[in-house]
């Protein structure tokens, strides 16, 4: 698909350009941009980006360009990471924020993180908590805990590998940085929002976590995040990635070989209850019981001592966990991938 011309700016400067990629959710875009119109915050433009969506993205924008402040632009399927950097190329405002097309803003995001990087030159990126809802089996906040090592509202690079401190999709930085380390990384399959923030904080300064919600973040069944084992391979990855681009004795060195690590333990326990759920009961659980160690809590004791007695009963079992949490591993906490927990 060739692209598409733009339409002239708005004439007022904006403070922020809002990415929008639109993928699949046509049918969604709509609530997305009403979050986006009803915002308290008005020096915004918005770039919607149809990067040879099977829906009609085209069709569903086509109310909303009344409104100078919001574009779009389709270009042929390279994949989200592309689109948003195409996006961004086209983009005016020297800040970023990110607006997926079935997500929503509340009324006073913009309001909020906007200014906190406006008047600070040391934050990286500006994240917010947002309430999960969609495809899960209740609404929930993505943080319920402190974030971070620090005073909960700041936190490090090591914060941000770890995940102790959780950046939400829907984030706003800077452009210039954003171009200094060369946008996503079209290379990653996944996990490239969590490669971007990696990215974003080895420039130094700290993330800046505001505790309100201020986001909607919608899971649908089709979820790229659903996938557990991929999710770690793009962990993994990232903080290969980290790891050479840091200085040998950068001090977040043996953190992240740590990471890798665990990571590499908790992938190989994935695929373990895939060879049980596909039947390959034996082998699966002699792989389960090689990192029994680094399973906790009285329910994974109880179900190995089951298992011993009678397998039979661990495809079923692990199959229900497989379904049960099936939006996989966002956690901070390599035990609580053990123990089933989903972000």
């Amino acid at each position: 698909m060739s692209e598409v011309a733009l339409p002239p700016v708005a004439d007022a400067q904006p403070r922020v350009s809002v990415i929008v990629p639109a993928y699949g959710v046509a049918h969604l875009l709509g609530e997305a941009l009403d979050s986006l119109i009803a915002q308290s915050f008005e020096q915004w433009e918005c770039l919607v980006i149809d990067d040879g969506a099977p829906d009609d993205v085209a069709g569903a924008v086509a109310p909303y360009l009344a409104d100078p402040r919001i574009r779009f632009l389709a270009t042929r399927n390279q994949g989200v990471s592309a689109a948003r950097n195409q996006a961004i190329a086209q983009a005016c405002a020297p800040l970023l924020a990110l607006l997926d097309g079935d997500d929503l803003f509340r009324p006073d995001y913009l309001a909020t993180t906007v200014p906190l990087l406006e008047q600070d030159q040391s934050v990286r990126l500006v994240t917010v908590n947002a309430r999960i809802f969609g495809a899960v089996p209740q609404e929930r906040l993505c943080f319920t805990g402190k974030q971070g090592t620090g005073d909960g509202q700041r936190g490090t690079l090591a914060d941000v590998l770890e995940r102790s401190f959780g950046v939400y999709i829907g984030t706003t930085f800077r452009r210039a940085d954003f171009d200094a380390i060369g946008g996503f990384d079209t290379a990653m399959a996944q996990s490239e929002d969590f490669d971007l923030w990696v990215r974003l904080m080895q420039l130094g300064g700290h993330a800046r976590y505001v505790d309100a919600v201020l986001g909607d973040y919608r899971v649908r069944p089709n979820s790229a995040s659903a996938d557990a084992g991929r999710l770690l391979l793009g962990n993994i990855r990232v903080y290969e990635k980290c790891r050479a681009a840091l200085a040998p004795d950068a001090p977040e060195q043996p953190l992240l070989d740590r990471l890798i690590s665990d990571n590499r333990e908790a992938l190989a326990f994935e695929h373990a209850i895939d060879r049980v759920v596909d039947g390959d009961t034996e082998r699966g659980l002699g792989e389960l019981r090689a990192v029994r160690s680094r399973v906790g809590g009285m329910v994974w004791a109880l179900s190995f001592a089951l298992w011993r007695l009678f397998p039979s009963l661990a495809r079923p079992m692990l199959a229900w966990r497989r379904r049960t949490h099936s939006r996989g591993y966002t956690s901070s906490s390599l035990r609580d991938l053990f123990n089933g927990a989903a972000a």
